[in-house]
């Protein structure tokens, strides 16, 4: 047919030839103008800087770490003394909170410490006569407002006398004591008088030091100057009829057994209102001078 033409090789459905694309190589792409940024195509909003955001799972970087030495827009500086550096407040983990000079948000709690001095005595000083009086009618209130003062000049001097009678109530003792002279009578008189004021005194010590160590907090002069007295004081029924009776009568040794759990009574009475101490504590604290007691003075005759 003379009306058809038929092209070798030609696609008469093809579109219009399209120019070829220029492949643009990595490393080659041509950056904005210097202080700019690109936008989007006409029409699209400008793009949002992004703010790095705390991790939600509480690992990673704690939030106060700004790696681009900014804050963001929404952070405000809290008010001194509720929050740490940066801006960033409360008291979550890994965070520091700042407090002024003196501030204690925490509470002004009191702290027991042993050893600290009572705020004020719980009475003025006793007489000795009432000091000596109330040890046997009304140890407990006695202790307790005596627990401040030192008591050395009762307690020496009625210890001393009590050491002084207190060889006539032993039997071999008064023994050697009646059948000596007056020269040799008189040194074993004042040596047992000086022997049991040096004993009281270290009996004493330890009784205060085993309380101390119990938690106790009371002081040594006090301790030492009342137990002193209540040694003396609770064994002089005993002496008194011991110095006629002697020792192996048995109204002596009732007296001496009853006379030693008063002891222990008032010993524990004593170390629990001086030192604060449970009355458990307080007896074990006085245990050693108990046993001493008994076995120098009370077994010494019973």
């Amino acid at each position: 047919m003379a009306g058809f033409r038929i092209g070798r090789g030609r696609n008469n459905n093809r579109s219009p030839q399209q120019p070829p694309q220029q492949q643009q190589s990595y490393g080659q792409q041509q950056p904005p103008p210097y202080g700019q940024q690109p936008y989007p195509p006409v029409g699209g909003p400008p793009p949002q800087q992004q703010w790095p955001q705390p991790n939600a799972g509480g690992h990673g970087e704690p939030e106060y770490f700004d790696p681009y030495g900014q804050q963001p827009p929404h952070a405000q500086q809290p008010p001194y003394g509720h929050g740490g550096g940066g801006g960033y407040t409360n008291d979550n983990p890994g965070h520091t909170q700042v407090f002024a000079v003196g501030e204690d948000p925490y509470g002004q709690g009191a702290t027991y410490q042993a050893g600290a001095a009572a705020a004020a005595p719980a009475g003025p000083r006793l007489h000795w006569k009432e000091l000596l009086r109330g040890i046997v009618t009304r140890p407990g209130q006695t202790f307790l407002q005596m627990r401040d003062y030192a008591v050395w000049g009762p307690a020496l001097v009625v210890t001393f006398l009590y050491g002084l009678l207190a060889v006539f109530g032993l039997d071999d003792a008064r023994k050697d004591v009646i059948n000596a002279t007056l020269s040799k009578a008189v040194p074993i008189v004042l040596s047992a008088g000086v022997a049991f004021v040096i004993c009281g005194l270290i009996l004493g010590a330890v009784t205060h030091t085993l309380a101390r160590q119990m938690g106790g907090d009371g002081t040594w002069q006090p301790t030492v100057g009342l137990s002193m007295l209540v040694m003396s004081v609770t064994d002089a029924p005993r002496l008194l009829f011991a110095v006629f009776l002697g020792g192996d009568n048995m109204v002596v040794q009732v007296l001496g057994w009853a006379t030693w759990v008063a002891a222990g009574a008032l010993f524990t009475s004593l170390i629990s209102k001086s030192h604060d101490l449970p009355w458990p504590k307080a007896l074990g604290a006085s245990a050693i001078q108990l046993i001493a007691l008994l076995s120098i003075i009370k077994l010494g005759t019973i």
